[in-house]
């Protein structure tokens, strides 16, 4: 666990191809250096904005807070790469933000009590993905959000074999299945008919796609568990586009997996480390402000 305190070093990362965030980046990298603050710069957001910082914030690199400009899918980028590592402050120039803490106008004042470790520290779960292919090549990502096995988009359903824990639990037909972490139980596992999970509970939960038996539903396991899905589904029409398979995380990385691949989850030896501030007071005002809930 990471316990809050005042940060002296501090990373920045920028949406990239973004010219609002650069410009957000550009003006927080001068605030920080007005006050003392080392200022630790990811390349391609030193390139966009033209901040440089003192020096170049690369993997490994030591800084006591990250701060990511954009939205989202900006933080779940740098989040995947920081396990065990500095804690992350979100910053939502994006739409929805449920994983960024902070509003672009509310920046300073936060930040303040920020540098001054007047804020929490919420853990939370990572899984380590791992996919292997018949002939014995593997493939290894990292998850924040989500791992997804769906079919293309002209695809008929197709089929999988899920176990936990070296136990079968069912084969699929379905468009797909979501295996979700507590923090992206409100992404495409709550599109699919999954449940909202409080983001420090130690499980992560399973939700088929549109199964073709109906009582197939949502299931929650935990943290701890093997799961492990393998494709069944055979490719009878390899020089057309149908029936293909695809593997996403976080839905930015993955590919095209095939009859035989297996993936396997487990929970990552660390997790990321996300700050929490009086922004947003607990988890339940986040949904009814980004959900609506009781309008």
């Amino acid at each position: 666990m990471i316990e809050p305190r005042g940060a002296r070093r501090v990373g920045v990362v920028a949406k990239s191809a973004s010219a609002d965030a650069a410009g957000v980046a550009r003006e927080l990298v001068e605030w920080l250096g007005r006050r003392g603050i080392e200022v630790l710069v990811e390349p391609g957001t030193a390139r966009e904005s033209g901040a440089a910082g003192d020096e170049p914030l690369t993997p490994g690199a030591r800084c006591d807070l990250v701060v990511v400009l954009g939205g989202d899918g900006t933080l779940l980028s740098v989040a995947r790469k920081a396990a065990g590592g500095p804690p992350i402050l979100g910053v939502n120039l994006g739409r929805l933000g449920f994983l960024t803490e902070v509003a672009r106008d509310d920046l300073y004042p936060v930040l303040v009590e920020v540098l001054s470790g007047h804020y929490a520290v919420e853990p939370r779960l990572l899984l380590e993905v791992e996919q292997t292919k018949p002939g014995g090549e593997r493939l290894a990502y990292r998850a924040l959000n989500d791992v997804v096995v769906a079919k293309s988009a002209l695809s008929r359903m197709i089929e999988l074999l899920l176990t936990v824990d070296g136990r079968l639990v069912a084969r699929y037909r379905a468009d797909g299945l979501v295996v979700s972490t507590p923090t992206g139980s409100t992404a495409y596992n709550l599109s699919a008919g999954g449940p909202i999970l409080h983001p420090l509970l130690p499980v992560s939960v399973l939700t088929p796609i549109c199964p073709h038996t109906l009582t197939l539903r949502p299931l929650v396991v935990p943290d701890t568990s093997v799961v492990e899905v393998e494709i069944e589904t055979r490719d009878d029409a390899p020089e057309s586009r149908a029936d293909r398979v695809y593997l996403t995380v976080d839905g930015q990385e993955g590919g095209e997996i095939g009859f035989g691949d297996r993936v396997r989850l487990t929970r990552a030896a660390q997790p990321a480390y996300l700050v929490r501030t009086g922004e947003r007071s607990s988890i339940f005002e986040g949904l009814r402000n980004k959900l609506h809930w009781g309008e």
